[in-house]
């Protein structure tokens, strides 16, 4: 043994792998001296490993996993590195609820927000950047410079926020949508060209969004 100490998990893993070793080659009716002529590992060296009494190492195990015709995570096995979920915190501002997505600093940032019924005042306001948004449920309503428009369920818009703007509720419920914001310059896919009418929906705000 190295003297290394693994974690229980690891060292786990790596209890396995002799055993595994021994029931993949006796599979392939494979002997000891038949592994050991095509990997170059002498024949005690593999008894050894196969029985515990050899740590695995890789030296060992890309000959071995070659021969066998494995992958080498395969006969190794080794444990998850960690949780992969993604534990998101909610965040309230202005009423509103705002799911960070992104989850490292950068020029484009993504969150889901979910905006009250009630949220249904504009207040426009402009800044620097370019927005992309994304209707998961309800209705939006997007106020554009000059322009009103109502987005369903599917729908998206996209826009410079130099321009004074305003989204929220028609009245109707609470709205879902995913909002992706990059700085000036940083546009996405589809650019917002709103119609000259107040308010559309549907297909008419698809093709005034500039969506088809």
């Amino acid at each position: 043994m190295n003297g290394v100490q693994h974690s229980p998990a690891i060292a786990q893993a790596l209890t396995e792998v002799g055993p595994r070793l021994k029931r993949l080659r006796t599979r392939r009716g494979v002997t000891l001296a038949e592994l050991s002529a095509a990997t170059g590992i002498s024949r005690s060296t593999l008894s050894r490993l196969e029985s515990g009494l050899r740590r695995p190492s890789l030296e060992l195990l890309l000959p071995l996993s070659q021969a066998h015709q494995v992958p080498l995570d395969e006969l190794v096995r080794a444990p998850e590195v960690g949780d992969p979920r993604i534990r998101l915190t909610p965040q309230h501002k202005n009423g509103n609820v705002v799911v960070p997505l992104t989850r490292q600093p950068g020029p484009l940032q993504t969150f889901k927000m979910v905006l009250p019924a009630g949220r249904t005042t504009p207040e426009l306001c402009t800044h620097e950047g370019y927005e992309w948004l994304y209707v998961l449920s309800g209705k939006l309503r997007l106020i554009l410079a000059d322009h009103d428009l109502v987005l369903t369920a599917g729908e998206a818009a996209e826009f410079d926020t130099r321009l004074p703007h305003w989204f929220g509720g028609t009245g109707d419920g609470p709205v879902e949508l995913l909002s992706l914001f990059g700085r000036q310059g940083e546009r996405m896919h589809v650019r917002a060209r709103p119609a000259p009418k107040a308010e559309r929906t549907g297909p008419d705000a698809r093709r005034s969004a500039g969506l088809g």
